[in-house]
């Protein structure tokens, strides 16, 4: 089913085009990936898609009903309630009405005694309908989708009386995002969801909207979470969109084939016109060739001609090289502890051996201590215990997470020459144009500048140092896709050493030949990239696992329920038994609805086949390419359904026949 419609749309600012016949669709199960350059209107196609921002042009039509969740970039909830209290305000509406089903309950019992009577007969029937809503709302796992969802973003029991006030902006926002998963959305829009989240939160919720029941609509920066949950992409690019069918690792290669065939189309057909366009020349005035020449000409005029490809405007020339180099051992750390102070340890028994030309990337969960470890490395802080050493020749270079420690009152080319003020102010002003300063945007003072420009500053700073170890804190933020890019090919192509610490999981994989993972009490090192840590980490897990099953004692509990106990499981088992049948036989119907619907298809394909109605039979083969969808989409819900049920009866034989 289509959840939403654009066709056509536009957004143009007086004389200025953001962009233009953008037309796309969104059914009911797909994940998208909205991706473009910083500016290139994907915030502002949001707001048309949520009515707060105006159309240009072109149309937006929505499904009837359809319920749009939609999670803006930096929003914060902002309430007087507990953080459990704010998670129940959610489903207000069926709590209230589980509450009236209760009361009904007793009802029923307190007219048990006369069956027949017609007051019995009402609740009865009362009971009956606000059970079977009670079931469709899944009203009874209420409490447990609530806590799967706040444990997934770290929000444990021991949190749930803390106010929302209290939480800091992060916090309120992954608690916004909590709710809008909950919500069960026919389209979920979301902007930037994975700001604020560490990677086992990134995982989790990976995990989580592969199985989300509505359609995702998804603006990240994140390409490893792109790459993990959309299933499509559509790219804001030079004023218009383009689709692609894939993830987002698809989009790229297609992107890419696609340029290099539309590329080859242009200069083949450019070749045909010159060579048209010489023979007219040199024929179109010797009466022998005369009439050869005016059919060439006419060739030409009658010609569509293919624009030559836009290329984006182009990115960062980002590019670091080492001077000189240093010794073989770069930096080793010996049961190190750090803090900032005795009273105020962080991580402790921290070991690292840096090697010549070795891309370390640094994990571990939210304030572990990573730019900690970082900034102790390069001096700012005091080691609490054990050791670290600079190996011979070793000159480190630091990026600092926070760009906002660049003075503000200095212009963009200030900055540099400050840094470097033996330098020609050319050569300066050149290396700055490599990172897209140029023009009147290199007297530009700091304070003026975006995140980004400030990122891309800073590396520029950096880069000029040429050192032959460089320690990078989250170099990533603030950056566009395609600047990520461009530096992911400058840390491949230096010729230095990296330590570098990232939430940035693409980044990590194309860079680190190491992985430290860093906890409160330790380090640990998988020799290998993101992809083979997360590997090895849940083999180790299931080993784990497997050992704790062999020496866990069998727990045999004598203790019967209760008679109350007993009844409430048995109504809630029952409740799971009927909605897993009542699933299994509703696809089987849709199944065999459609089946019919086809095989009527084949028929009507069939007349007009032998009608040699073409245009009809187009459009006949298109209704069963869709039916044809309908029925496999059917029949995995019903093989999914079937198998729980399968399942549910094995776990629960007293409920067989």
């Amino acid at each position: 089913m289509i959840v939403l419609q654009a066709n056509q749309v536009a957004r143009r600012f007086a004389d200025t085009v953001l962009y233009e016949d953008v037309s796309f669709s969104i059914q009911t199960n797909d994940r998208i990936a909205l991706v473009g350059r910083n500016g290139a209107g994907k915030s502002t196609l949001i707001k048309q898609i949520m009515g707060t921002e105006p159309l240009s042009s072109g149309t937006i039509s929505k499904a009837r009903d359809v319920r749009i969740g939609y999670l803006e970039q930096h929003v914060a909830i902002d309430s007087t309630r507990t953080i459990w209290e704010e998670m129940l305000y959610v489903f207000r509406d069926t709590l209230t009405m589980r509450d009236q089903a209760a009361v009904v309950a007793e009802e029923l019992a307190a007219l048990s005694d006369d069956p027949s009577s017609e007051a019995y007969q009402d609740a009865l029937n009362t009971y009956d309908r606000l059970l079977v809503q009670l079931e469709e709302e899944n009203a009874y796992a209420i409490e447990s989708e609530i806590r799967t969802v706040l444990h997934g973003f770290r929000f444990y029991e021991e949190d749930y009386d803390t106010p929302v006030q209290s939480l800091s902006g992060g916090q309120k926002t992954r608690l916004a995002l909590s709710q809008l998963l909950l919500m069960k959305y026919d389209l979920l829009i979301l902007d930037e969801p994975t700001n604020h989240l560490d990677m086992d939160m990134l995982a989790w919720l990976e995990q989580y909207l592969l199985s989300y029941r509505g359609a995702l609509l998804i603006v990240s920066h994140d390409r490893y979470f792109l790459d993990k949950v959309a299933n499509q992409v559509l790219e804001l690019r030079l004023n218009t969109l383009h689709t692609y069918k894939g993830n987002y690792s698809y989009y790229i290669e297609e992107k890419a084939n696609r340029m290099e065939q539309e590329m080859k189309q242009y200069t083949q057909q450019q070749a045909q016109i010159s060579k048209l366009e010489d023979f007219v020349a040199r024929n179109l005035v010797r009466a022998s060739t005369t009439k050869r020449a005016q059919s060439r000409r006419k060739q030409l005029e009658k010609m569509e001609r293919i624009e030559k490809p836009q290329q984006d405007a182009r990115a960062p020339r980002i590019q670091f090289i080492a001077e000189n180099n240093s010794g073989e051992r770069v930096i080793e750390a010996n049961d190190l502890a750090i803090g900032y102070a005795p009273d105020n340890l962080i991580a402790s028994n921290l070991n690292m051996d840096l090697r010549r030309h070795d891309a370390i990337a640094i994990v571990g969960p939210n304030g572990v201590g990573k730019t900690t470890f970082l900034k102790t490395l390069i001096g700012v802080l005091e080691p609490l215990a054990g050791s670290f050493q600079l190996g011979t020749g070793v000159s480190i270079g630091y990026y600092e997470q926070n760009v906002n420690t660049l003075d503000p009152e200095l212009t963009v080319l200030e900055t540099l020459w400050q840094a470097h003020d033996n330098t020609d102010e050319w050569k300066i002003r050149s290396i700055l144009g490599s990172f897209l300063f140029t023009g009147e945007t290199v007297e530009k003072k700091v304070s003026m500048l975006s995140g980004g420009e400030k990122a891309r500053l800073s590396l520029a700073l950096l880069a000029t140092e040429h050192d032959n170890t460089l320690l990078l804190d989250e170099p990533t933020n603030h950056l566009d896709i395609d600047s990520k890019e461009i530096l992911e090919e400058a840390m491949i192509e230096y010729n230095g050493t990296l330590l570098f610490v990232s939430h940035d999981r693409y980044f990590i994989n194309r860079i680190a030949t190491k992985i430290l993972e860093i906890s409160a009490d330790g380090s640990t090192l998988y020799l290998g990239d993101y992809d083979y840590y997360i590997a090895k980490k849940a083999e180790l897990a299931a080993i784990e696992a497997l050992k704790n099953a062999e020496t866990s004692p069998v727990n045999v509990s004598n203790t019967k329920p209760t008679t109350a106990q007993s009844y409430e499981q048995s109504k809630i088992l029952k409740r799971e038994l009927r909605k897993l049948n009542i699933t299994v036989d509703q696809s089987l119907q849709l199944n065999d609805a459609l089946e019919a619907k086809i095989e009527s298809l084949h028929e009507s394909m069939a007349t007009a086949s032998q009608e040699n109605d073409q245009a009809r039979l187009h459009d006949l083969t298109l209704e069963l390419n869709e039916l044809v969808r309908q029925q496999e989409e059917t029949l995995e819900q019903w093989e999914t359904a079937s198998l729980e049920l399968e399942a549910f009866l094995e776990e629960h034989p007293e409920l067989k026949g």
